[in-house]
C-alpha cells in the first residue's frame, strides 16, 4: 500500500530556449513520473516557459508561462547551455519572484548562473559544473563558489554540480520531502546510488574502475567491508601488492583523491547511511565506521557534510514540513 500524505508539493520547471535537455529530463523523471504507488499524492509538475522551448534538438510546449513560477512550492532551473551569455531577463525575474514568494529554488548544473543573476546566491555557498566554477566566481564575486561538491543545500536555495550531480540533488529533495526510504526506493528504480560520497573532483578525470583486471577493482570493496578498522595506506598497499607511492598514483588517477581521503569519504558515507537507517548511538556509529569516538565522528562529519550527525539524523529521518498544496493548473 502506498503511503498517503495530506499534501503534495507543486514543482515548476523553469524553462527557456537554450536549456540543457539532460538535466531537464532528470528533473522530470524524478518529479514527473507517476510514483503514487510509493507516495500518494506524488509531486504535481508543471513546465513553465515563454512559449515553445528548444532544449537541444527537442521542442517542448510548456504548460504555463514563467509568470506562474511564484505559485509553485519548488522551482527547478535546469542547466543553461551558453554560460558566455547572460540568461534571459524574464527568466531571471521570474525565478527571483518565485523565491520572494516563498518557493524553494534549485538549480541543476549551469542553472546556477540563472540563480546568481537573480541575486539568490549572493553571500551563499553554491556550486555548478566544475568546468564553469571559475566563470561563476569571476562573474558573481559575492557568491562563495565551491568547485568540489556534488550539491549545496542552503535551505530555500540549492545548487548542484554538473550533469549526473543533478540526480544527486533531485534525490536529495525527495529525501527532504519524503524521507530516506522513499528516496532510496526512487534511486533503485532509476538504477543509481542514493548517495555518492565525496565531491565532483573525483569525476573530473575518470570514474571508479569497473574492469575486473584493474589494480583497485578488488581493493575498494575489500576496504569498504573493513571501515570499522584503522586502515592505513600501508595496509591498502600491502593488500594491493604494490608500493604506497604506486597505490597513491592509482587512487589519484581513478578517484581524483588520495587513499586516505577516499577512506575518509567512505567512512562519512557509511555514517550517513547508519544515521538515516538505524537508531544506533553516535558512539556506536563512530565505532562502526572506524572513527573511534563520537567526538571524532562529530568533528569530521560536521567538517565534511556541514552539519553535526545529530542534526543530519533529525533532517533525514523526518519529512520537510509541508507548505500546502499549490497546483499551477488551478
Amino acid at each position: 500500500m502506498p503511503r498517503t500524505i495530506p499534501d503534495v508539493d507543486s514543482v515548476a520547471l523553469a524553462l527557456t530556449d537554450g536549456m540543457l535537455h539532460f538535466e531537464l529530463a532528470i528533473a522530470y523523471e524524478v518529479f514527473g513520473a507517476d510514483l503514487t504507488h510509493l507516495v500518494d499524492p506524488w509531486y504535481d509538475v508543471t513546465l513553465c516557459g515563454p512559449g515553445p522551448i528548444r532544449a537541444g534538438r527537442f521542442l517542448l510546449e510548456p504548460d504555463a508561462g514563467l509568470d506562474q513560477l511564484p505559485y509553485a512550492d519548488t522551482v527547478i532551473v535546469p542547466g543553461w547551455a551558453d554560460v558566455d551569455q547572460a540568461p534571459p531577463v524574464e527568466l531571471v525575474d521570474a525565478v527571483r519572484a518565485a523565491h520572494e514568494a516563498g518557493a524553494r529554488v534549485a538549480s541543476l548544473c549551469t542553472g546556477a548562473f540563472v540563480l546568481a543573476a537573480a541575486g539568490l546566491l549572493d553571500g551563499r555557498r553554491a556550486t555548478t559544473h566544475w568546468a564553469h566554477t571559475d566563470v561563476l566566481a569571476a562573474r558573481h564575486p559575492l557568491v562563495e563558489v565551491d568547485p568540489d561538491v556534488l550539491y549545496v543545500d542552503n535551505g530555500s536555495v540549492l545548487t548542484s554540480a554538473g550533469k549526473a550531480a543533478s540526480m544527486d540533488l533531485c534525490l536529495h529533495l525527495v529525501r527532504l520531502d519524503h524521507g530516506p526510504a522513499i528516496a532510496n526506493t526512487v534511486a533503485r528504480r532509476l538504477v543509481v546510488p542514493p548517495h555518492r560520497a565525496g565531491g565532483q573532483a573525483q569525476f573530473v578525470t575518470a570514474p571508479v574502475p569497473v574492469r575486473d583486471d584493474h589494480p583497485l577493482a578488488e581493493l575498494l570493496p575489500w576496504a569498504i567491508e573493513r571501515l570499522d578498522r584503522a586502515l592505513t595506506v600501508e595496509d591498502l598497499a600491502r593488500r594491493a601488492n604494490m608500493s604506497s607511492r604506486h597505490l597513491g598514483r592509482h587512487f589519484r588517477a581513478v578517484t581524483g583523491t588520495t587513499p586516505l581521503q577516499w577512506l575518509h569519504n567512505q567512512r562519512i558515507r557509511r555514517a550517513q547511511e547508519l544515521l538515516e537507517a538505524t537508531g544506533d548511538s553516535v558512539d556506536a556509529i563512530a565505532e562502526a565506521v572506524g572513527m573511534g569516538t563520537a567526538t571524532t565522528l562529530r568533528r569530521h562529519f560536521n567538517r565534511t557534510i556541514g552539519v553535526p550527525p545529530d542534526a543530519y539524523r533529525r533532517t533525514f529521518r523526518s519529512a520537510r514540513p509541508s507548505t500546502g498544496y499549490r497546483s499551477l493548473r488551478d
